[in-house]
């Protein structure tokens, strides 16, 4: 798929945001400048980028007085985008803010493009993706291959998650059976779980999936990835959507990428709603190895037509 031509007055307008962008980073830049000339900034200590809200984060600090303690910091105007899971140095300043002024390296970074074909970075420093498919909305092997080639070329491992297992029927079991058997014919880990089920209390192929990781959930709107995290973060506010009723497509709920501490250990991402996954702004060469990472060859060869269903 091409990038999408802009007209001149959409040009103008990304101009003068861009143009706004750029003026409100030196405002900002010369403020935080002013704090450090004036000795208002505290010494440099490592910190974790656990929620991302536009200009500015929320930041855990990893070490000294404020251990454990949770920060919104703005970000210092040489440092490229930022995301949740980054681990950062930052400085402490006046009326419980922070500066961040570095970032530390990555182990990996999960992006998506944009409708204009521009990367967007969704997660960084994990351990696998978890995508989350379910019943309804009905899963297609288009998005889900656009996920896995997602992970493969950035060598993040991916598990595919069936969750509402509840709303498996005679009339869709036939097809989601195949699909998966599918995926797992080529070596990729396959969980089946329902969060309706399981009540107030995680799964246990669940927690064997998140335990002592860091993990990132994906998927289209409506799967239940909110639901999951419930079940695993009883004591935190998440809203909880639905499958919209006129149109079949999950309803958006999460409006940030967030991280969360497990009880049971580990960390979890949970990031915004994802109905499609776009590739066009991958070479053929990536996507070729993308969809071999796991076979060896073209997959789609490899596994006779999904039946049909109604």
């Amino acid at each position: 798929m091409a990038k999408r031509r802009l007209n001149k007055q959409q040009q103008f307008r990304i101009k003068k945001v861009q143009e706004e962008r750029t003026a409100r980073a030196a405002r900002k830049e010369k403020k935080v400048q002013e704090q450090a000339d004036a000795g208002e900034l505290g010494p440099e200590q490592e910190g974790l980028v656990i929620a991302h809200y536009g200009q500015q984060l929320d930041v855990e600090a990893l070490e000294g007085d404020q251990e454990g303690d949770v920060v919104r910091c703005f970000v210092r105007a040489n440092i490229d985008s930022l995301v949740t899971g980054d681990k950062v140095v930052w400085r402490p300043g006046k009326n419980e803010t922070g500066v961040i002024v570095a970032r530390s390296e990555r182990r990996n970074l999960l992006q998506r493009p944009d409708n204009f074909g521009a990367l967007k970075p969704v997660a960084a420093n994990i351990d696998h993706i978890i995508l989350v498919i379910a019943p309804e909305p009905e899963p297609h092997d288009n998005l889900i291959d656009r996920y896995l080639v997602a992970s493969e070329i950035t060598d993040i491992p991916a598990v595919i998650l069936l969750n509402k297992t509840d709303l498996i029927t005679d009339s869709n079991r036939e097809y989601i059976d195949a699909l998966l058997g599918r995926y797992e014919a080529l070596g990729y880990e396959v969980v089946r779980t329902s969060a309706a089920e399981s009540g107030d209390k995680p799964s246990p192929e669940v927690e064997a999936l998140v335990k002592d990781q860091t993990s990132v959930f994906v998927g289209q709107s409506g799967v239940g990835k909110s639901s999951i995290i419930q079940t695993l973060m009883p004591d935190e506010a998440i809203r909880v959507g639905a499958v919209s009723e006129s149109t079949g497509k999950g309803i958006h709920t999460t409006t940030t990428a967030k991280l969360f501490h497990l009880p049971l250990g580990g960390d979890l991402i949970d990031s915004p709603g994802i109905r499609e996954f776009g590739l066009w702004h991958m070479t053929a060469q990536e996507i070729e190895y993308g969809f071999s990472g796991n076979s060896g060859g073209d997959r789609h060869l490899q596994v006779p037509q999904l039946p049909a269903h109604g």
